[in-house]
């Protein structure tokens, strides 16, 4: 069993405390009794009675924290920070106030950025006690906590730099100051002269950064983990996806360095050990540390097992989880192939075959799977129906079923629809808002301001979710 184990995870007897963080956590363990694999032996039960759903069933993870069901409100970008980077307005709190109430196991935040001089958009969350008090933004993360976890939902807060993919005027940096990667590579938006100068006029070209840039980010992950613990966060969720800084590491395309940063595999997950690492020395013991990955083309060819990118993927996740996280989440695409914001496969019809039309990355969750057996896993993207997200967790494809933007869409999924025993089967299903995307724009073959379009709408439909809940 590698990482801090599956079986090892859920465990049993009916004695409860409350840390000093507001966290319950059951104090007398056993071995667990659910295995993982045998989960996919398994018949799939009558979907018609919600408690023998596997969605419905509680997990423990392995710091103790225990989730009421397997699904998650996965992270989301509301651009409703104040002027200081900070969680204080009425909207944020309304929007956040309705997840609280949705009936969700777990509730994931928005990507809290560790440094004012990058961020992915010029609203973003932040922490960053270099630039405000930590007294402030302690103050400010208590009551985001409060709103969080005010129906008894686990709460964790995701972690960010965005690395080379901070827009200039994006961040606290001067007009002119570059944004910083683990190598000196562009954004890529296409080889025509068009793509390639908006790349150049939004994004620039980063600088290297030196060991002293990395030791430094590695340290505003750990500050801003502590700062998330004493605010009465469950847990940080480390952001190494979606093309972000954590994920340009990962990278082999976008890291080529030569020292122990780079090279293998494992050299290019260094930087994401080294921050679990400095995380778990700043928190405690009971404080959740997951970490969100991408996946390699979830629409790969006929043996995406023989892929040398797989494979790298799985040496660094098993690297990962070695170093004590609790849980993994599978997501994927980036601003040069932004696959995570469109939406996805529709199951529009009844068939035994419902897995396999919904959830983008779940083949890769498979080999995750494979690979680290007794590692808890989260796949986010493309669940459309009850009965999808079902096969997956009844299947063991994955432990929890993330939902991003249909969690905009409707707050309360869990509670209303997915385990919901008065809504059949047919009709749990999430709400989908399809995004036209003008001709103009399709004609300019940059897929990033297709993406762009659609964010922009996912923003402002949390805005007016946060202006709806009174």
């Amino acid at each position: 069993m590698t990482g801090r184990g599956f079986k090892d995870a859920v465990l049993d007897g009916d004695r409860v405390d409350e840390d000093k963080y507001g966290t319950r956590r059951r104090l007398k363990s056993n071995m667990a009794n659910i295995d993982a694999q045998g989960l996919r032996n398994e018949q799939p039960p009558s979907l018609t009675i919600m408690s023998d759903l596997h969605l419905g069933r509680p997990l423990t993870l392995p710091c103790g924290l225990e989730l009421p069901n397997r699904l998650v409100k996965a992270a989301t970008t509301e651009q409703l920070a104040d002027c200081v980077g900070l969680p204080t307005s009425t909207q944020f709190h309304r929007l956040y106030g309705a997840w609280a109430d949705g009936g969700w196991g777990l509730m994931l935040t928005g990507a809290v950025q560790v440094d004012q001089r990058y961020f992915g958009a010029p609203n973003d969350l932040s922490i960053d006690t270099s630039r405000v008090s930590e007294e402030k933004t302690l103050a400010a993360y208590k009551k985001l906590a409060e709103t969080c976890k005010a129906k008894g939902i686990p709460a964790i807060l995701q972690l960010n730099h965005p690395g080379r993919q901070s827009p200039i005027r994006a961040g606290k940096r001067s007009y002119l100051a570059k944004t910083m990667a683990p190598s000196s590579v562009a954004m890529d938006f296409g080889s025509g002269v068009l793509q390639r100068t908006l790349a150049s006029l939004i994004f620039g070209t980063p600088r290297e950064m030196t060991p002293q840039d990395i030791e430094d980010v590695v340290q505003r992950f750990a500050s801003a983990a502590r700062i998330a613990a004493e605010a009465g966060f469950d847990g940080v969720q480390i952001h190494a996806a979606h093309g972000y800084l954590l994920a340009q590491f990962l990278a082999a395309k976008t890291n080529l360095r030569d020292d122990e940063y780079g090279g293998g595999a494992a050299s290019r997950a260094k930087v994401v050990v080294d921050i679990v690492e400095a995380v778990r020395a700043a928190v405690p013991a009971t404080f959740c540390v997951g970490v969100k990955l991408n996946s390699v083309d979830h629409q790969a060819a006929a043996d995406p097992a023989a892929s040398s990118e797989l494979q790298d993927v799985l040496v660094q996740a098993k690297a990962i989880a070695d170093a004590g996280v609790d849980f993994l989440e599978v997501s994927g695409g980036s601003y040069e192939n932004p696959v995570f914001v469109g939406d996805g496969p529709q199951a529009d019809e009844k068939s035994d075959k419902t897995l396999h039309r919904e959830a983008f990355f779940l083949e890769f969750a498979k080999a995750i799977r494979a690979a680290l057996p007794g590692t808890v896993l989260m796949v986010t993207g493309g669940f459309r129906t009850r009965r999808g997200m079902e096969a997956a967790v009844a299947e063991g494809a994955c432990d929890l079923v993330g939902a991003a933007r249909p969690a905009i869409l409707q707050p309360a999924l869990p509670r209303d629809t997915i385990l919901n025993r008065d809504v059949s089967d047919d009709e749990a299903r999430v709400a989908t808002k399809h995004v036209a995307v003008p001709w103009v724009v399709q004609h300019m073959g940059v897929k990033a301001l297709g993406a762009g379009v659609e964010s922009v709408v996912v923003v402002e439909e949390s805005s007016m979710e946060g202006d709806r809940f009174v």
